[in-house]
C-alpha cells in the first residue's frame, strides 16, 4: 500500500482538524517548557521572571524590527522564487485561509508563545544558542525536505536566537516570532500567499 503524501492527509483533514492538531502541538511544546523548567531552573519562578523585561525600547529594536526585516526577507524570497519551493505541503494554507482576524491572532500569539518559551527560555537559556537554534528549525519537519524553507526557519531560528543572545529578553523573541506569524498568516488569509 502506497504511502499517503502529507498533502493527501491534509486534504482529507477539515480546517477545524488540522487546527486542533496545532493547538494540541502548541499544548505539548508549552507543556515541555513548563516541565523543562522545573528539572532545569534552580529557582521556578526567578528562572522565568529573569527572562521576561517590559523594555519597550528593547522590544522595539530587538524584536519589532527584526521581525520585520525577516517578513521583507520572506516575502521577497516568495515573489522572486518558484511557489513549489515555498509551499509546505499546504499547512499553512489549510490552518489560515479560512480563519476570523481574532483567531489568527490569537493562535499565532500561542504558537509564538510556547515556542519561544521552549527553545529560546528553556533550551537556550540552559543548553545555549547553537543546540537551541538547530532544535528549533528540526522541529520544524515538515520543512526538512523543502531546501527553501528549511534554510529559511534555519536562519530565523538563529536570527531570533541571536536576539534572545543580545538581551535575555523572552519578550523580545515572543515579539518577532508572533510578527512573522501573524502577518504571514493574514497574507494567507487575504488570499496574498503565493501570488
Amino acid at each position: 500500500m502506497k504511502k499517503k503524501t502529507q498533502g493527501e492527509i491534509l486534504n482529507q483533514m477539515s480546517d477545524r482538524e488540522v487546527s486542533l492538531q496545532l493547538i494540541l502541538t502548541q499544548l505539548i511544546i508549552l507543556s515541555l517548557s513548563l516541565i523543562g523548567s522545573v528539572f532545569l531552573f534552580d529557582d521556578l519562578l526567578e528562572g522565568w521572571a529573569s527572562q521576561l523585561h517590559p523594555d519597550v525600547g528593547e522590544i522595539f529594536y530587538f524584536g519589532v524590527l527584526p521581525g520585520l526585516l525577516v517578513l521583507f526577507i520572506d516575502l521577497f524570497l516568495l515573489y522572486r522564487l518558484p511557489r513549489r519551493m515555498y509551499d509546505d505541503g499546504g499547512v499553512n494554507i489549510k490552518v489560515f485561509r479560512n480563519r476570523s482576524a481574532l483567531s489568527i491572532i490569537g493562535l499565532t500569539m500561542i504558537v509564538a508563545i510556547s515556542e519561544e518559551m521552549l527553545f529560546r527560555g528553556v533550551l537556550h537559556a540552559e543548553f545555549g544558542y547553537f543546540i537551541a537554534s538547530i532544535l528549533f528549525a528540526v522541529m520544524h519537519l515538515r520543512y526538512l525536505t523543502k531546501i527553501v524553507l528549511f534554510i529559511s526557519v534555519l536562519f530565523v531560528s538563529f536570527f531570533i536566537g541571536f536576539m534572545y543572545e543580545l538581551t535575555g529578553n523572552l519578550l523580545v523573541t515572543i515579539t518577532a516570532h508572533f510578527i512573522i506569524d501573524v502577518v504571514l498568516a493574514f497574507w494567507i488569509r487575504l488570499g496574498k500567499w503565493g501570488e
